[in-house]
């Protein structure tokens, strides 16, 4: 015999605006954030050049400067939300560019084939170390250890202390433009302005294909405002940016490889079964495995990957110098894994996005580039980089010990408090008037850790306090 207990609850608040907002944003307010504070560090940098940094000429280099640190982002990302981490990138990067460049010059290779020849070495470096990493069980801060150290002397034993150039035509994948349409009068560059367009039509549809989704499967979702101001904000920031890129030379050719790797690993991340796979198995890599996932091929495809994409950025650093050098990819290693924290990725795994990561790659992008404007020493640019990047992870980690919620939360918490509750005299049944159970308080809690499109909300029939059988 099943009893089911109801109540009437006479004053029932309805969402306040600040949970609606929280809810609009996907829960990840830890990321946008971020997206506030790099918007603060760009305005700060604006008003302290006197109108220097924002120049078009200004945010040209910033793509072009820090495209491979990006590039390296997305694959090392990929990396950490598995539970692995990768030391050997940066030695990857000078072995692979001085491996392509050394084909073009004694091998003669034409320098597509070239290309081609890179991103061959750098899957078949990363099918080595994820091998040692994903079949033989060593801890992958262990193999690429040794990578860094083997494929740095690999780099050395090919230059030998000498520097490659590269042919000119290589030399455009990291300093080449789009080509100009409708003739030199044009005051902005046409192909960069359609490509913005349809980028902001992305945007929108993206957020529109995500309403009709979770209304088709009745899942719940924010008020239809938060997503026009969304697409508004994002849209916005997307015009801007295109306009002061094709108010100079238009968008570089790095650029548009970045922003196709953008997308074809957002979308692998956040919408194929692969993607859930590698979040899984960075949560929790055991139970990942006793629900059949096949927690080792993960694990190797995700070194596949970054070693793939280590090659695609160490051809693109060895393009941006016009040459390979002995030291190139010292530290690249660093930055990418910088980039990744302080995009919001956890420590233990589990927890991250692409667009975080470039958010983060752009805050280290921003300080680099605005305090080398400001003409401050190198030194302190490096002590500064360092302080950043402890700041933005020990936030992360003081702000989830015994389940308190972020400063960003905490914000949204005070405005929920703040706002006008109207009370509600319809009947509510008594486990949804006697606030959530233990298991969703912990649900609701790693919210913004679960990959968007995946509701992770536990309801109360769901949870083991409600209600109770009896025969």
């Amino acid at each position: 015999m099943t009893t089911e207990t109801t109540a009437v609850a006479t004053h029932a608040a309805p969402k306040s605006a600040g949970s609606q907002i929280t809810k609009a944003l996907g829960g990840n307010i830890r990321q946008y954030g971020m997206m506030i504070a790099l918007a603060a560090l760009i305005l700060l940098f604006e008003v302290l050049t006197n109108g220097l940094f924002l120049q078009p000429r200004n945010v040209t280099s910033l793509l072009i400067q820090n495209g491979y640190v990006l590039i390296l982002a997305i694959g090392m990302v990929m990396v950490i939300i598995a539970g692995h981490i990768d030391l050997s990138v940066g030695s990857v990067c000078a072995f692979v560019g001085a491996s392509v460049a050394m084909s073009m010059k004694i091998w003669h290779l034409p320098w597509p084939v070239a290309i081609l020849f890179g991103l061959a070495l750098g899957i078949l470096v990363g099918l080595w170390q994820g091998f040692w990493t994903a079949y033989v069980g060593i801890p992958a801060f262990i193999v690429t250890l040794a990578g860094m150290l083997l494929f740095r002397g690999l780099d050395l034993m090919i230059l030998n202390a000498e520097s490659i150039v590269v042919p000119e035509d290589f030399q455009k994948i990291a300093n080449g433009y789009l080509p100009e349409i409708g003739g030199p009068g044009m005051p902005y560059h046409l192909i960069t302005m359609i490509l913005t367009v349809i980028a902001i039509a992305a945007v929108a549809w993206f957020e529109l294909r995500n309403r009709a989704d979770r209304k088709k499967y009745d899942m719940q979702q924010s008020p239809l405002w938060t997503s026009v101001a969304k697409i508004v904000v994002v849209g916005g920031v997307i015009g801007i940016f295109g306009m002061l890129l094709a108010s100079y030379r238009g968008i570089p050719v790095v650029g548009l490889i970045l922003f196709g790797l953008v997308l074809i690993y957002t979308f692998v991340t956040q919408r194929t079964v692969l993607g859930r796979h590698i979040y899984a198995v960075g949560g929790n890599s055991n139970a990942a495995q006793l629900s059949g996932v096949d927690t080792r091929r993960v694990s190797l495809f995700v070194m596949v990957n970054m070693g793939l994409l280590a090659g695609v950025a160490g051809m693109v650093f060895t393009a941006y110098l016009n040459a390979a050098n002995p030291k190139d990819g010292t530290g690249f290693e660093l930055d990418a894994i910088a980039a990744v924290f302080v995009g919001g990725a956890a420590v233990a795994g589990g927890v991250g996005k692409v667009s975080g990561a470039m958010i983060g790659g752009f805050v280290m992008g921003v300080l680099n580039l605005g305090l080398a404007n400001l003409s401050v020493d190198s030194n302190w640019i490096q002590i500064i980089k360092g302080l950043v990047l402890l700041a933005a992870v020990a936030f992360d980690v003081l702000s989830k010990m015994r389940g308190k919620p972020s400063f960003i939360g905490m914000m949204m918490n005070a405005f929920s408090r703040n706002a006008s509750v109207t009370a509600d005299h319809s009947p509510v049944r008594a486990d949804e008037a006697a606030g959530p159970s233990a298991v969703q308080r912990v649900a609701s809690r790693h919210q913004d850790d679960v990959p968007e499109g995946v509701d992770s909300k536990v309801s109360a029939k769901d949870s083991p306090t409600h209600g109770s059988e009896h025969e």
